[in-house]
């Protein structure tokens, strides 16, 4: 099978005026099945923005980019819609909840995209809520959550679209540290048990013992690479 993510001189230039400014600046990585890898590194490094192109939510300027084997670069939108649908799933930092639908509702919403059958659907969502820790919370609406019962919702949400990479942006910014550690050992759980893909992208050196693989960028680029066991 081919790997996740294979990118070879990566980058992202804006245009500030005459000015050309370099998001992120020639990027080689390989991701694999099976990890979790925390992009870390200041505001402004680069982080976010390499994260947004391997969604597929930001064309990149350069470089080359395999997603399971297809060439993400020469796809237009309409074709990029169709590789995120199948391929990827998203935790933001703001959690992204709908206000009024309950933590089962929202998790639903995601089954009934996928057009899996109501009954299948409604033991599915139930179920995904329940690994992640929140069986006694179903019915409850976002704003009768914490922060770290939304963002388990939130994975849930991302656990109910099936893909097999996971990109995370700062998933534990708005949470306390046991709340945090929590949120990002399930997801740690997730790619060792699932094989599943899972990149997040963080400043939080609370949590780097949680990384199969840190990397670190400053000025847009890759400046150090490591294994947590190295």
């Amino acid at each position: 099978m081919p790997l996740p993510v294979v990118v070879k001189s990566l980058s992202k230039t804006y245009r500030e005026g005459k000015l050309e400014v370099s998001a992120v600046a020639g990027v080689d990585l390989e991701l694999y099945a099976g990890e979790i890898v925390g992009l870390f590194g200041p505001s402004g490094s680069g982080k976010t923005t390499l994260l947004s192109m391997l969604g597929c939510m930001l064309k990149p300027s350069g470089g080359e980019f395999s997603l399971f084997g297809n060439d993400v670069i020469a796809r237009e939108e309409a074709a990029l819609s169709a590789l995120r649908k199948q391929y990827i799933s998203f935790i933001f930092q703001a959690f992204n909840l709908f206000p009024a639908l309950t933590a089962f509702e929202n998790v639903m919403l995601v089954l009934k995209l996928k057009k899996v059958a109501p009954s299948l659907a409604s033991k599915k969502a139930r179920e995904l809520l329940e690994v992640v820790g929140l069986k006694g919370r179903v019915d409850f609406l976002p704003r009768d959550l914490s922060g770290g019962q939304k963002q388990r919702v939130a994975i849930a949400r991302a656990l109910a679209a099936d893909a097999p990479l996971i990109l995370a942006d700062e998933p534990t910014g708005n949470l306390d540290h046991e709340n945090g550690r929590t949120v990002m050992e399930i997801l740690k759980t997730l790619a060792s048990e699932q094989g599943r893909c899972v990149v997040v992208a963080t400043h939080d050196n609370r949590i780097d013992d949680l990384f199969d693989r840190l990397i670190h960028m400053e000025d847009g680029r890759i400046v150090s690479e490591r294994r947590w066991d190295q």
